[in-house]
Formats: C-alpha cells, sequence, structure tokens
C-alpha cells in the first residue's frame, strides 16, 4: 500500500521558512577527545533546515536518520560533515546541528598523579549552505580564582571561590585540529588555578599554594584568554566569558569580551 506523503505536498501561501527542525533531543554519542579516546556521552540535539516557500514540511525521521549514522563520528575533521549531509539529504538550501553535552578528560592530580574523571560542558554547532560549511566550539570550564585585592589588603590569606570560564570560538578552517581540549587548557591556564575531580592531601595543599601564588580578578582572566586566541591562526572569531561565584558577596561578578580576526587574515 502506497501512503500519501503529506510533507511534500506544495504550498500556495509563498512563504519560505528560514528553520524547520527537531529540538530537546537526547540522544548517545560517541566524542573524539584530544587523550586519543572516544568518550561516550549523551547529548542535547538541536537539528533544523530551511525550507523553500513551495514545500509544505520537512521529513522529520531523516533527522534522526542523519544524526544515527553520524553518533559514533564526533570529531574535529568531521563535525561539519553531518550538517552538509543533513542539508544534502533533505535537499534544502541550508542545515544546522548543535549538540551540547558533558565532556570528560581523564585528569592527574598534580603531586600524586592520582587519576579521575572530570566534567566539562562543551557544544559543537554546525551549519552548510551555498557558501559552504562552518562550525563554533564552546566550552564552559570550572576554575578557581584567588582575589589579588584581597590579598594585597589582608593579613592573613586571601578570600577565593569557583568560577567559570566559558570559550565560544569560530575556527577559521574546515576541517580543522582545534577541540575542547584546547580550550580546556587554555582556559584553565587563565584561571589561579584549575579544579580537581581527586585531591590527596599532599595535591590539597599544591594546589591551595598554587592559586594563592596567581591571584587573578575575572578581568584578568578574560583578557589571558583573550590574549592567548588572538594570536592563533586557526581562530576567526571568540567571545569569552568568566564568572565568578564571589565567596563575600551575595553576587557574581563578571567579565566578557568579543573579537573577530581582521580581514584577510584567515
Amino acid at each position: 500500500m502506497r501512503l500519501e506523503d503529506v510533507q511534500a505536498a506544495p504550498d500556495s501561501r509563498g512563504i519560505p521558512l528560514d528553520e524547520v527542525g527537531v529540538e530537546g533531543l537526547r540522544y548517545p554519542v560517541l566524542v573524539a577527545d584530544g587523550q586519543g579516546a572516544k568518550r561516550e556521552t549523551v547529548a542535547t540535539v538541536a537539528m533544523s533546515v530551511s525550507l523553500g516557500p513551495e514545500v509544505k514540511g520537512a521529513h522529520l525521521s531523516r533527522f534522526i536518520e542523519v544524526l544515527h549514522g553520524a553518533r559514533d563520528q564526533l570529531s574535529p575533521q568531521n563535525v561539519t560533515s553531518i550538517a552538509d549531509d543533513l542539508r544534502q539529504h533533505m535537499g534544502t538550501a541550508s542545515a544546522y546541528v548543535q549538540m551540547s553535552f558533558p565532556y570528560f578528560l581523564e585528569r592527574e592530580a598534580p603531586v600524586t598523579r592520582a587519576r579521575a574523571f572530570i566534567e566539562y560542558t562543551c557544544a559543537v554547532a554546525a551549519s552548510s549552505g551555498p557558501q559552504g560549511a562552518s562550525m563554533v566550539l564552546s566550552a564552559d570550564v570550572p576554575v578557581t580564582s584567588v582575589c589579588p585585592c584581597s590579598k594585597a589588603i589582608s593579613d592573613r590569606g586571601a578570600h577565593n571561590q569557583r568560577g567559570h570560564i566559558t570559550i565560544d570560538v569560530k575556527p577559521a578552517e574546515h576541517p580543522t585540529d582545534l577541540w575542547f581540549d584546547e580550550l580546556i587548557g587554555i582556559a584553565e591556564a587563565a584561571a589561579s588555578s584549575p579544579v580537581y575531580a581527586l585531591l590527596k592531601r599532599p595535591d590539597e595543599r599544591h594546589v591551595t599554594m598554587a592559586g594563592y601564588d596567581n591571584p587573578v580578578f575575572v578581568e584578568d582572566m578574560v583578557r589571558n584568554v583573550a590574549q592567548v586566541l588572538a594570536a592563533s591562526e586557526r581562530i576567526r572569531l571568540y567571545r569569552v566569558r568568566a564568572v565568578n561565584d564571589e565567596s563575600i558577596h551575595n553576587h557574581q561578578a563578571y567579565a566578557a569580551v568579543s573579537w573577530t580576526a581582521p580581514t584577510g587574515r584567515a
């Protein structure tokens, strides 16, 4: 029995749609990391395509087909191919894919070298259209910071707090070797100290003193990250935001900066 394809029927209203798709979809994916492994995680996915004025609807099942076919291939070399495949599979002018997920790296404690996984919130967005493909990488990195002002005026100690540095970058070329591990490393180096999942007493002593020796404001953290990103020929644009959950105030402190590479550089 032949079933009627209502979504492929013509539409007479003459209105093109910028986006038609699915969102809020949770799906298992394998994400490559810089340690030579693939980590299984669960992504929250949004996928969309443009729709011409003459087409009534999009075949939503095809979004899931494309996603399932790429679920074990998420890497810097092929993430834009997901958007390309979606655009071709749907026969549309443009396509967009966005995935956010917990990203785990196995890290060593600084003294005892005890190993444990730490979680970062990461995301990748890829688009494909007549002008080609592009993507944006995002990493939200937990850090600690020691207040330089508190250290300067206190007889003993200094207040410190947990914070987050969020980096969004658009690579200059596709495919690219730029990936979350590098962004995470840049963010952690910009703070007073990284955050660790597992610390023994010698590690805790080291982290506490290292942070005290490297006090930074949120302004410092943002500028530290920006300085590194702007020097990279592999980055076309970036946005950096740092937020501290202040330990002695009832508010948060934050700073942010955006930058686009000069025309002709990338």
